[in-house]
């Protein structure tokens, strides 16, 4: 019932040109993320919950030379000392700006020397020898990578507070879509398929994809607005012990918070700040900057609870009718601007009902892009999993400690989330572009 992103139609040598062509397009908005940044505020930490984004220039190109030039080729380390500076489980992020890091040209220099070196090498690979390259696998795992990267940058731009460039150009914000996407919409009871075994660009947790049974559940068809969440300040909902679990409440106290990050309240009302620009909130908009303790709360508060991740995934890609699995909830097609809102082409999220052609077969609007949806789901394998091809990049945050995130935000890359795409993070966090939308069990 899976369904293959990967076409091979036109050859290994077309293969081998869409990869390069994804290779390219991932280091070309890296640089663009960082061309308006001066040297200093490269080498900086904006904040302890992020690295210097020289670190992560440097990180991407060695992530590169490690998989697309050793783990291919068998070549020797450019520099054994770059493979321990750069390597996240070694220096936690506070270690990080007291390391000897590469200065930003040169980072530059060494992620353009390791790509030509692996452009040079994909020109004359054989993707189906090896596990690790066929169907560009290894290769597509770098990309994501480099993607997931550009939205930590663009995170930590948003870090630098009234110091931060804005984007270039980011496009207008579309206008609401003629479909409100109120309310919520029921799923039946039954099976689906949950992540897959076929889609190429999957990381090891998304498989393998294995039948799971449902009860049938509610869902709101649209994500939490700011409109929406304004009501929670105003209602109490920060003030009440009730709404919130005994480790988020405790945390709520003594961080003494009472609305999102990058909120204040001003005589004419709220406002938000986004890239250095303080400007009034669109109540339209799905609230952002989140952690899952405020959106758990709010759930709460409203009667409702945060969504399963299996739930989350059936509403975003179960066909019930055809018994088969969507790549999106708008189908099999390939992302497109009047989808969802993907891969930073907008400042931040596009308000509810933009996207109408992206909308799922259960009813949901924007469950791919916008905003990171906290559920409720702790981070744990599927039956059948093997790590594959490191351990480090799932199986050792398995456990209650972080919750899972679904569907991508406005800055993630079209190619870094999918309908099975996982995401993970603690449940404090509120820097990463994420919001959520409210489900509930027919009874309740």
């Amino acid at each position: 019932m899976g369904v293959s992103t990967d076409s091979r139609a036109g050859g290994p040598a077309a293969e081998r040109d869409e990869l390069a062509r994804h290779l390219e397009e991932a280091r070309a908005r890296t640089l663009r993320l960082l061309d308006p940044i001066s040297d200093a505020d490269q080498r900086a930490q904006h904040s302890p919950l992020m690295s210097p984004m020289v670190w992560d220039l440097a990180h991407v190109a060695n992530y590169e030379e490690l998989w697309l030039l050793r783990a291919i080729d068998g070549r020797q380390p450019v520099d054994t000392q770059l493979d321990d500076m750069y390597n996240a489980f070694e220096h936690p992020r506070t270690e990080r700006p007291s390391l000897p890091l590469l200065e930003p040209a040169e980072a530059r220099r060494y992620a353009a020397d390791t790509r030509a070196g692996v452009l040079s090498l994909l020109s004359e690979t054989d993707l189906a020898s090896q596990r690790l390259t066929r169907d560009g696998f290894v290769y597509r795992m770098v990309v994501q990578h480099e993607h997931q990267h550009d939205e930590t940058l663009l995170a930590t731009r948003q870090l630098m507070l009234d110091r931060c460039p804005a984007l270039v150009d980011p496009a207008p914000a579309p206008q609401p879509g003629s479909v409100p996407g109120s309310g919520e919409v029921l799923v039946p009871a039954g099976p689906f398929e949950m992540g897959t075994s076929t889609d190429a660009w999957a990381y090891d947790n998304e498989r393998p994809a294995h039948i799971i049974e449902l009860d049938d559940f509610c869902i709101d068809a649209s994500p939490v607005t700011n409109e929406d969440y304004e009501r929670f300040i105003a209602g109490g909902g920060y003030d009440d012990p009730a709404v919130w679990t005994e480790k988020g409440w405790k945390w709520r106290q003594e961080e003494g918070l009472e609305h999102p990050l990058f909120w204040r309240a001003t005589s004419h009302g709220w406002e938000r700040l986004r890239f250095g620009t303080w400007a009034p909130l669109d109540p339209r908009e799905p609230v952002e900057h989140v952690c899952w303790y405020e959106a758990d709360a709010f759930a709460r508060w409203s009667g409702k609870r945060l969504p399963t991740e299996a739930e989350w995934e059936k509403a975003a890609t179960w066909d019930d009718a055809a018994c088969r699995k969507r790549l999106y909830p708008w189908g099999d097609e390939p992302h497109r601007p009047a989808l969802a809102n993907l891969g930073g082409v907008l400042d931040g999220p596009s308000p509810v009902g933009s996207h109408p052609e992206g909308i799922s077969l259960s009813g949901c609007h924007q469950l791919i892009g916008d905003v990171w949806e906290w559920t409720s789901s702790d981070f744990g394998p599927y039956p059948g999993f093997e790590a594959y091809p490191y351990a480090e990049y799932s199986e050792v945050f398995w456990g209650g400690e972080y919750k899972v995130l679904r569907g991508g935000s406005w800055a993630t890359h079209p190619t870094a989330t999918r309908g099975t795409f996982r995401n993970w993070d603690y449940p404090i966090r509120r820097q990463i572009f994420a919001g959520f939308r409210c489900a509930r069990s027919p009874e309740a």
